[in-house]
């Protein structure tokens, strides 16, 4: 496997690479990772069963969007494919562990943001996680929000056995929580949490493993308030350099509710209890 992904790095970049080592990177529940050293290198590869070929497809696809609006830095696509058995994504290897600026991290996220987009969706589907993520493009956020994250997490959770009372007039009534705020396109990282954010060795703010579409800009921060990581001076940054509209602390709600039916999609537990008690403060901010 590793003699074909090899020559299949040297055929795209150009430059011949000779593996010395693989080394297993640990942090992920989803790819097995490694660290690919040698002549030539260091590569960043990612493997997984060969259907999942398409979910690294929409990765790469995902990081070129976000590196072509030259805002915020991620790591570079090389190349994909299945070898071995098994599908295979190549990117750049980005050494981090710098020492980096959460205004910085803020001010770039801003500036990601503010480019703005044609439609709602993107071009493609691809997945949150291991759960399918659709992706039709659109002119309405509400709408899109409505059956293609809240419903389609919804579904999934009643499936798994989730109650979620109360879902169904939450959904229907969606409207009201945007009656004097009228979303813009943005392009998202949409699986912005503080373990895919990290700063290079000179202190650049750097993102990865993106769920990207394009969507309201205050949806990517779902995960940034679930999680924690993003400190005061992001937040003062990003409001700096684009202020938040003042109806978000409520809004953010319906986000995180997004992320949290996920996770009981795919870890159950205590997230289904957490999902049925966003439901229910959303219903009474209603």
């Amino acid at each position: 496997m590793w003699d074909e992904i090899v020559e299949q790095i040297s055929e795209t970049t150009g430059k011949a690479f000779r593996l010395a080592k693989a080394s297993p990177v640990g942090g992920g529940c989803i790819n097995e990772a490694y660290r690919l050293d040698g002549v030539g290198g260091p590569f960043f590869a990612k493997l997984n069963r060969t259907e999942e070929l398409e979910m690294f497809e929409a990765e790469a696809d995902g990081l070129c969007d976000i590196a072509a609006t030259k805002t915020i830095r991620v790591p570079h696509p090389i190349c994909l494919g299945i070898s071995g058995g098994q599908a295979y994504l190549i990117l750049e290897h980005i050494e981090l562990g710098g020492c980096g600026s959460q205004s910085e991290l803020g001010r770039c996220l801003a500036k990601l943001h503010a480019v703005m987009q044609p439609n709602f969706g993107w071009r493609r589907d691809n997945t949150i996680g291991s759960t399918p993520q659709p992706n039709p493009p659109g002119d309405d956020w509400v709408a899109f929000l409505r059956e293609h994250r809240l419903g389609f997490q919804c579904r999934l959770a009643k499936r798994n056995a989730l109650r979620l009372n109360g879902a169904d007039d939450l959904l229907s009534q969606l409207d009201s929580f945007f009656d004097a705020y009228e979303p813009r396109p943005s392009l998202l990282h949409g699986d912005l949490w503080n373990g895919n954010v990290a700063f290079g060795l000179c202190g650049e703010p750097v993102i990865f493993d993106p769920a990207t579409y394009c969507g309201d800009r205050e949806a990517d921060f779902g995960l940034t308030e679930m999680f924690g990581g993003f400190g005061n001076d992001f937040w003062s940054a990003y409001k700096a350099e684009w202020p938040l509209d003042s109806g978000y602390p409520t809004r953010k709600l319906l986000y995180r509710l997004y992320h949290t039916l996920n996770h009981y999609n795919i870890f159950g537990g205590g997230y289904g209890l957490a999902a049925e008690s966003i439901v229910s403060r959303l219903l009474r901010e209603l």
